[in-house]
């Protein structure tokens, strides 16, 4: 094997790159990859799985595929305080989008801890973080998957890593798959308010090409292009603050070797307090919310690639029977929290509700806004509004999960975790369905 140097990574990036145009090419021409909406970063990363070296070996990339992608979520974690224009309004509805939110999240975590600890472990000779790899990758994407894997790998778990972006990529394919399926079903029994046919793709969604009346910028020119271009700006400011989120993750380690903190969280820690700075300062003024949020998109894009790519054949042939099941019994459970807690917890538009959750609670948040945008054509259910103010204080548990799970499982507190983050989405779960039976009384 060659010596990692940094022409290593511009061909590992090159040819990522040369694959995702492939994938976007793919996407545009192929009418069985539009009818599933598969994003071209999953088709790149299946393509260099394929044609890299753990299958076809045609293409050179490195064996830093995954370190890439564990470097990338740091980057994305540290946009997200930057991102953020929502503004809080309609109380009740936003209260009800995060219970449902966060008590499934919840009882994903909890579930396939249980389920790993409790069944399958008794079956294989599993670790017992292995059931928490499902909703590491369904709920939480290949963002997700990647902090996860990277924070087990220092514990010595490298198969975490593996393991969790074979669920993410299972997730994102599975959320469209059987999302379409779910549409259909519920225009049949009437459970919609606004469903157009699941069929009727408009031709934007399916190929991904956006007509010029319906562009949108993806960022203002803060500054004079003579001084320094809004786009070095706003990537100077994250990649200050994952520099500051490196440095607290290293300095933690430092002085409690038992303690290993990720970089990504404390990333997104010192990305709030920058960002509580710069809005005392007006320095957010000068900050594009839509530039960095087109920053994290594309850092995300490439995460998905990398991610996939990293995925290590011989670990998913050697779990491959209880991941199946673990993924089976992922799906069933998550379908049958999205659609029962859906319509015991909204008071209107359940359904379009429980179909944008469907896609992020097994893929991301990309595939449940296409669902959406089949489901609700006109935005009415103002779903993603809610969602978008809910998930500022979903985020942090979000990241606490990820964070503490690793050494909380390797300290041997696994069914712990699993226990409490059950008990949590039931209590929060069970309110919100009494606290709408409440409001009708």
């Amino acid at each position: 094997m060659d010596a990692f140097t940094p022409w290593t990574i511009v061909v590992d990036l090159g040819i990522i790159s040369a694959l995702m145009l492939l994938g976007k090419l793919i996407r545009v021409k192929v009418k069985g990859i539009q009818r599933f909406l598969i994003p071209p970063a999953v088709i790149a990363g299946i393509l260099g799985l394929i044609l890299g070296p753990e299958v076809l070996g045609w293409l050179p990339l490195s064996g830093s595929l995954g370190t890439y992608a564990g470097i990338l979520i740091a980057f994305v974690f540290a946009a997200l305080p930057f991102t953020s224009t929502s503004k809080a309004r309609e109380v009740a509805k936003v209260k009800r989008m995060w219970g449902y939110s966060q008590g499934g999240m919840l009882l994903q975590w909890g579930f396939g801890g249980l389920l790993g600890i409790l069944i399958l472990g008794k079956i294989w000779p599993l670790n017992d973080s292995f059931g928490i790899t499902m909703p590491a990758g369904f709920c939480g994407g290949h963002g997700s998957a990647a902090a996860l894997g990277d924070a087990f790998a220092n514990f010595g778990q490298d198969e975490v890593l593996t393991l969790a972006m074979t669920s993410a990529t299972v997730g994102i394919i599975c959320s469209i798959i059987l999302g379409l399926i779910y549409l259909r079903i519920g225009t049949k029994r009437g459970w919609s308010a606004c469903l157009t046919e699941a069929e009727n793709l408009p031709e934007e969604l399916r190929t991904g090409l956006v007509q010029p009346e319906n562009r949108k910028s993806i960022g203002e020119g803060m500054f004079s292009t003579i001084s320094i271009s809004t786009l070095t700006f706003n990537l100077s400011v994250i990649a200050l603050v994952v520099l500051g989120g490196y440095l607290i993750s290293k300095g933690v380690t430092r002085m409690a070797p038992s303690l290993e903190l990720p970089v990504f969280s404390c990333s997104y820690i010192v990305g709030m307090l920058v960002k509580m700075v710069c809005d005392r300062t007006k320095v957010s003024e000068r900050i594009c919310p839509e530039t960095s949020s087109s920053l994290s998109g594309a850092f995300t894009d490439y995460l998905v690639a990398f991610g996939i790519a990293s995925i290590k054949i011989s670990v998913v042939t050697q779990y491959l029977v209880p991941m199946i099941i673990l993924f089976a019994c992922g799906l069933l459970f998550t379908t049958c929290y999205v659609f029962f807690a859906a319509k015991h917890i909204f008071k209107e538009y359940w359904f379009e509700k429980a179909m944008f959750s469907w896609g992020w609670f097994t893929g991301t948040m990309a595939m449940g806004m296409a669902l959406l945008r089949i489901a609700d054509p006109e935005s009415r259910s103002h779903c993603v509004d809610h969602y978008g103010i809910a998930y500022i204080f979903i985020a942090p548990v979000e990241i606490a999960l990820i964070t503490f799970a690793p050494i909380i499982f390797c300290s041997g507190y696994g069914l712990l975790f699993a226990s409490v983050a059950t008990v949590l989405g039931l209590a929060i779960m069970s309110y919100m369905i009494y606290n709408k039976r409440r409001s009708k009384a």
